[in-house]
């Protein structure tokens, strides 16, 4: 072969005749440790997923809460702007779905309808109406207007203590 040894030794054995990997620094050092991708936090539940656990009693309140709150929530439209409510209960109610496909599932293919999250369901929600969160769904929950109030009261706590 021409030219010259490129491991610098010139066939030289270093350090007393032990030989070094090509690739090893001073001290048998790796030159370019392996860099391992950071772990990314396991993301959080769906709401889909979080309603199902809250419903079962595998999840607490609070948890659901916070879920709640930066979710996508589906809501059905009507000819105005805003929430459509149920007047034929108790209380009136507003229908809310954690996808399109439950919202399909109640209001039917052609439906028309607008996002909002969690949060801006309970800033926006008029005073003394609850929510039905996926009504025909298998892990539905109605919640009447003071547990909507709770749920308002207990946000600016977290948030503004």
């Amino acid at each position: 072969m021409y030219g010259y040894d490129q491991s610098g030794y010139a066939g030289q054995q270093p350090y007393g005749g032990q030989q070094q990997p090509a690739a090893a620094g001073y001290g048998g050092q790796q030159l370019y440790p392996e860099q391992s991708a950071p772990s990314a936090p396991p993301a959080p539940p769906s709401l889909a997923d979080a309603l199902r656990a809250y419903t079962s009693g595998a999840m607490a309140s609070d948890e659901f809460h916070d879920i709640f709150l930066g979710a996508k929530i589906y809501c059905p439209r009507g000819e105005n702007p805003g929430f459509l409510a149920l007047h034929n209960t108790q209380q009136p109610v507003i229908p809310l779905f954690t996808s399109l496909k439950e919202l399909r599932r109640y209001a039917g293919k052609e439906s028309r309808y607008f996002t909002v999250t969690g949060g801006e369901v309970l800033d926006l929600l008029p005073t003394g109406y609850g929510f039905a969160l996926d009504m025909e769904g298998e892990h539905r929950i109605v919640l009447d207007a003071k547990s909507v109030e709770e749920m308002v009261d207990y946000t600016m706590r977290r948030l503004y203590g």
